[in-house]
């Protein structure tokens, strides 16, 4: 109750921050039409009002049950070695730096190197409204296509790469683990950290045997911390798939059929013969590929959700 009041308040500061900007903006306009300068006022006003607005578009976007929430985000290099494993790379690092120029809270709670470069695997926490439904447009394959700094030849290289976003749930939401059901080990933490490495077996990795499904973390120094954060990964994704079984269930009985592609890519970045980003859902195009791996994908997040709650999204594809 004390959480609902909260997002109630803010939606109500919203509302009163909104009009307040309508009036000063009405008031400048009033002014300009008799003759007053408002060449400075008039435009901040403007955007000031432009900025919230587009904040409010977005919220009302994500009205999922779960969008509010912090998110859980894993990241998998495709087939491909060293290639698909840099740019798995890659893509943690334009999401850590995406979560800070938001202003989240970031950990990466479990990271399995590469043996060359790159990561095997990547999981990472994001804290903040709305985390879970801005980077639940994330989720999908992401391709890349350049000139690998990793062959000799300097052919060109497409390189494939997943990410899966799930909620971080709270405490109150119940979901069945049964002791009897976890495989649990331990290990010692890898990578590099000089005096932060851990010399004894910190880190932990669960087995939910029924599921099959692994979780690990080994970024905190202490086991049992280690545990808990991997509990509260695997109580999310079986909370996830819970929710899948459950809507594959109720489309069974309705007859619907999907053709579900989940090896299309959602989204490729070309770095050569050109440079161009093209999210094949939206069909928005960005010149600036740099600007776009160093984070700034709220753009293409945006125009995803606008199509998305507009039904004009388009299936991912090999466009």
């Amino acid at each position: 109750m004390l959480q609902r009041r909260r997002r109630l308040e803010d939606d109500c500061a919203l509302i009163q921050s909104l009009r307040q900007r309508a009036e000063d903006l009405t008031v400048f306009l009033e002014w300009a039409g008799q003759g007053e300068d408002v060449d400075d006022d008039l435009p901040r006003a403007l955007d000031d009002l432009t900025v919230q607005v587009e904040a409010a578009e977005i919220k009302q976007m994500l009205g999922g049950e779960h969008d509010r929430k912090n998110a859980i985000v894993t990241i998998h290099p495709g087939a491909g070695g060293t290639e698909s494993q840099d740019w798995a790379e890659m893509l943690l690092r334009m999401y850590l730096r995406w979560a800070e120029r938001r202003g989240f809270k970031r950990e990466v709670i479990d990271l399995q190197p590469g043996d060359e470069a790159g990561i095997k695997s990547a999981t990472l926490t994001i804290a903040g409204d709305y985390a879970y439904g801005l980077m639940l447009a994330e989720a999908g394959v992401h391709r890349l296509v350049r000139i690998s700094p990793y062959d000799q030849a300097a052919r060109r290289h497409t390189s494939f790469a997943s990410v899966f976003v799930w909620p971080e749930l709270p405490d109150d939401i119940e979901i069945d683990i049964e002791d009897k059901e976890l495989r649990i080990d331990t290990y010692r933490s890898s990578g590099a950290g000089g005096q932060h490495v851990n010399v004894t077996d910190s880190a932990v990795r669960i087995t939910h045997l029924p599921t099959n499904i692994v979780v690990s973390c080994q970024n905190e120094r202490s086991q049992h911390r280690n545990r808990d954060a991997a509990m509260k990964v695997l109580r999310s994704r079986l909370y996830d798939l819970k929710l899948k079984e459950q809507q594959d269930r109720l489309e069974e009985i309705g007859g619907e059929k999907r053709d579900i592609s989940f090896g299309s890519q959602i989204r490729s970045y070309v770095l050569h013969p050109y440079r161009l980003v093209k999210d094949h859902r939206t069909k928005e195009d960005v010149g600036n590929v740099d600007r776009v791996l160093d984070g700034d994908i709220d753009g293409l997040i945006k125009v995803y959700l606008m199509q998305k709650s507009s039904g004009t999204l388009s299936q991912a594809g090999n466009d």
